[in-house]
C-alpha cells in the first residue's frame, strides 16, 4: 500500500538535461509517452557542444546540472545527452540517491535485439563515438556484434539552424554515411539527441534494409518502466493551472524557446536563464 510520502513523490517532476537543444527530442518523447508527468528541462546552451570536450569537463558540467535539478526536487533524472551519458553517468549514479537514466543503454539494448546480421552502425559526436560506450553495452548483450562508428559533427549545427530537410544536409549526410552503407550494417543507432530531427534524411540515404534506432524514444520507454518499478509513476494528470513543463538554460533563452516550439507542440511560453556555474 502506498504511503503518503510515496504519493507525494509521485507528484514530483522528472529532471532532464542536455548540452543544449538536442535533448528536447527526449523531452518530447517523455511528454508523449508519460503525459501525466511534470518535467524540468535544463539545456546547457552557454557551454555547448559537449562532444568535443574532455571526460573531466563533461563530468564537472553534469554534476553542476544535477545539483541544480535537485534544487527543483525532481524524483528522477534523465541524462538526455549521449556524451554526458557516456562520460559521466556512472559517477553520477554513485553520487545521488534518486534514479538516474542515460540515453545510451536503452538504445544499445534495442540495437542488439533488432540486428539480424550482427553489424551495427553508430553515428554521434566525437566524444560519444570515441568513448566506445555503445560497443561496451551492446557486447554485454551480444559479444559477437561488430560496431562501426562514425562521428558526424556537422549534423548538430545543421539541426540547430533548422536545416532538417535541406540540400546542404542531404549532401553532408551522404558524405558521412557512405562508408556505413559500404560496411554492410543492417542497424544504425542515432547516437546524438539532435539526430532524430533528421531521421527522414538518414533513412532515405541508408535505405529500407537498415533499421534506425532512436535512443530518445527508447529512453522514454525505459523511464516509464523505471518509474512504475520504483512506484514513482504519476497516476493523475497535473491540475489546471499547474506549470507542468519548465525550461531552464545557461544562455540564449529566446533562441532556445523558438527552437523548442518548433519541435514540441505544447506552447513553451518561457525559458529562464540561470547561472549554472553557481551550482
Amino acid at each position: 500500500m502506498a504511503t503518503e510520502e510515496n504519493r507525494e513523490r509521485r507528484d514530483l517532476p522528472i529532471g532532464v538535461f542536455d548540452s543544449g537543444l538536442g535533448g528536447l527530442t527526449v523531452a518530447r518523447e517523455i511528454m508523449r509517452q508519460l503525459p501525466n508527468e511534470k518535467l524540468v528541462y535544463f539545456g546547457d546552451t552557454a557551454r555547448v557542444p559537449y562532444g568535443s570536450k574532455s571526460r573531466e569537463t563533461v563530468t564537472r558540467y553534469s554534476r553542476q546540472i544535477v545539483r541544480f535539478l535537485q534544487t527543483m526536487e525532481v524524483k528522477a533524472i534523465v541524462v538526455a545527452c549521449n556524451t554526458a551519458s557516456a562520460y559521466a553517468l556512472d559517477e553520477l549514479e554513485s553520487e545521488i540517491d534518486i534514479p538516474i537514466l542515460g540515453v545510451v543503454k536503452p538504445g544499445a539494448k534495442v540495437a542488439a535485439e533488432v540486428t539480424r546480421n550482427g553489424r551495427i552502425g553508430i553515428i554521434g559526436t566525437e566524444g560519444t563515438v570515441g568513448s566506445g560506450i555503445y560497443t561496451t553495452y551492446i557486447r554485454q548483450i551480444r559479444p559477437d556484434v561488430e560496431l562501426i562508428g562514425k562521428a558526424c559533427p556537422l549534423f548538430v549545427p545543421l539541426v540547430e539552424e533548422g536545416l532538417w530537410q535541406d540540400p546542404v544536409t542531404d549532401e553532408i549526410a551522404m558524405r558521412y554515411l557512405t562508408e556505413l552503407i559500404d560496411s554492410g550494417i543492417d542497424t544504425l543507432i542515432l547516437g546524438c539527441t539532435h539526430y532524430p530531427l533528421i531521421r527522414d534524411t538518414v533513412a532515405k540515404i541508408m535505405g529500407d534494409h537498415v533499421t534506425l534506432v532512436n535512443p530518445a524514444y527508447e529512453t522514454a520507454r525505459e523511464l516509464k518502466e523505471l518509474l512504475e518499478r520504483r512506484q514513482l509513476f504519476s497516476l493523475t494528470a497535473p491540475g489546471l493551472g499547474t506549470n507542468q513543463y519548465r525550461f531552464f538554460v545557461s544562455d540564449g533563452a529566446s533562441r532556445f524557446k523558438n527552437f523548442a516550439n518548433s519541435i514540441i507542440q505544447y506552447g513553451i511560453l518561457s525559458a529562464k536563464v540561470i547561472n549554472i556555474e553557481e551550482y
